[in-house]
């Protein structure tokens, strides 16, 4: 049964999609190309923006039934989840849209079509928003000005007082930089050569001519993605934060697609301090590794470099027996998959759901020879060249000043006219050339199957997202620090030390 469509779902949703669509425009002309000497990139982006429009309706209306879209945006907004910036602030929505302007663009649907997915989708991921950045007061890093300060203050008091301090050359602080290099290196290919696995937020002003910037690496052993079974099996954590106080350097952008700028640029001698954490959808907020002292910090941190440095080897051998089709399906299904994460919170998650190739996709597949998927990428993205990216000849947008728009909106015309297919439907049906998963789930609470990793996920809650809490924002401490209750979020709140009884 069709939604009921109201104009102010149109005006909210159409604004968002607007300020979406002008922000990635933004992002592909002016970051770094994706290219790749390994895997077809362009032919597996299209590929997924196709996905996650069949499949992300779905997914989301699941979710939602369990938690709320705004509730999410809580729980992720406390410690460091993949369902992040890149991720599911700006990508899962993007890549679901640019998914139907393909479709626009063949002349498979018209702008009305879909009209109760793009409402859902779109209403999601605004909610989302603007519960994730609450702290900041924005809806996305653009509107900020390009920053990315979504921790509240309890937790960055926590960092303050729990990071050990580096000098250049010193043993932690040249655990840290090669430790990064390779974490790095690693997230990169283990998501096929693209930056999905890596995410950077702040800056945070650390006094002194210092800030803080958080690093965190996902998925970095047996989880959700197949093809990371039996690869760094020694590694504890699937996600690491590692929270990084510069001295000397402003870091003037923090953009939607994590990447950061500096004045002067990045230069690993300016690290004054550094700590490193992991936290996932069990855990209660941030939970410290290896932060006893310096020493312990740094011999952790070489030891998980060896073990990364091995799984890069490992993850590189089992790649080079992939088939073209076997290294598009798992690029396709990396970036189509970036909402899994909520999956994972609401504890809804199945495999098949978030790691299929939907059937409906599969008969596009004969197109996606380099050339085209190239050709067809610049001009969907970059030069905005299809006809329904056209707009009327007076208008101008925003950072190109040309008639042309990225990603089209929903025609208000829905309201009066019931001439169009509200869904692409529920039912999700597909499959993949790459080996099924097998091996069990890397969580906090040890090495599980789905099935438990979902009962676990559905009867857990962080202690700040008690109502007790959850409203006590910034400006609640403001005019109430000195009470009793703020002194218990403060305590509960803020990542524990080793000392503090962290588990």
């Amino acid at each position: 049964m069709s939604r009921e469509i109201r104009y102010t779902d149109l005006l909210e949703s159409n604004s968002f999609l607007r300020n979406l669509s002008d922000t990635t425009y933004w992002l592909c002309i002016t970051r770094t190309v994706q290219e790749s000497k390994l895997f077809p990139m362009n032919p597996y982006m299209l590929l997924s923006y196709l996905n996650s429009f069949y499949r992300l309706p779905t997914q989301l209306r699941e979710i939602e039934s369990v938690i709320p879209a705004e509730e999410l945006g809580d729980r992720v907004r406390e410690a460091s989840f993949k369902v992040n910036t890149v991720n599911a602030a700006w990508g899962m929505p993007a890549f679901y849209l640019l998914g139907r302007e393909m479709l626009m663009s063949w002349g498979l649907i018209r702008p009305q079509d879909a009209a109760d997915d793009v409402l859902d989708v779109l209403d999601f991921s605004r909610r989302f928003n603007l519960s994730y950045h609450r702290n900041d007061g924005h809806v996305s890093n653009k509107e900020f000005g390009d920053r990315s300060q979504f921790l509240p203050e309890r937790t960055l008091d926590g960092f303050n007082d729990q990071l050990h301090g580096v000098s250049s050359g010193d043993r932690l602080h040249t655990a840290t930089v090669k430790l990064l290099a390779t974490l790095s290196q690693y997230a990169f290919l283990a998501h096929c050569e693209c930056r999905i696995g890596i995410h950077n937020s702040g800056p945070y002003n650390f006094g002194d001519n210092r800030q803080l910037l958080v690093r965190d690496f996902f998925d970095l052993t047996e989880g959700d993605y197949p093809w990371l079974d039996g690869i760094a099996v020694t590694l504890p954590h699937n996600n690491l934060t590692i929270p990084i106080v510069f001295s000397d350097t402003n870091f003037r952008l923090v953009d939607d697609w994590a990447s950061f700028e500096a004045e002067p640029s990045y230069d690993a001698a300016n690290i004054a301090a550094v700590g490193m954490y992991t936290s996932d959808p069990l855990t209660d907020g941030y939970v410290p590794v290896g932060m006893e002292n310096a020493e312990v910090l740094a011999e952790t941190m070489e030891h998980y470099r060896d073990i990364l440095t091995e799984a890069t080897a490992d993850l590189w051998k089992r790649m080079a027996t992939w088939s073209r089709e076997q290294m598009i399906d798992a690029g396709a299904l990396v970036y189509s998959s970036v909402g899994k994460d909520f999956a994972h919170l609401a504890g809804t998650y199945r495999q098949s759901d978030w790691f299929d190739i939907d059937e409906r996709v599969q008969r596009f597949k004969p197109l996606m020879n380099d050339e085209y998927a190239r050709d067809y990428l610049a001009e969907m993205v970059g030069l905005i060249g299809f006809p329904q990216q056209k707009t009327n000849r007076y208008s101008m947008a925003r950072y190109s000043n040309l008639n042309q728009n990225m990603m089209s909106g929903i025609p208000y015309s829905v309201l009066v006219d019931d001439d169009f297919a509200p869904t692409v439907g529920g039912e999700l049906r597909g499959g993949s050339t790459l080996d099924a998963k097998s091996a069990l789930w890397t969580t906090s609470a040890g090495r599980i199957d789905i099935d438990e990793y979902n009962r676990r996920a559905r009867g857990f809650s962080p202690v700040v997202h008690d109502e007790k809490f959850r409203y006590l924002d910034e400006e609640w401490v403001k005019w109430n620090h000195g009470s009793p209750l703020a002194d218990e979020l403060y305590r509960v709140g803020r990542p524990h030390a080793s000392t503090e009884g962290a588990q």
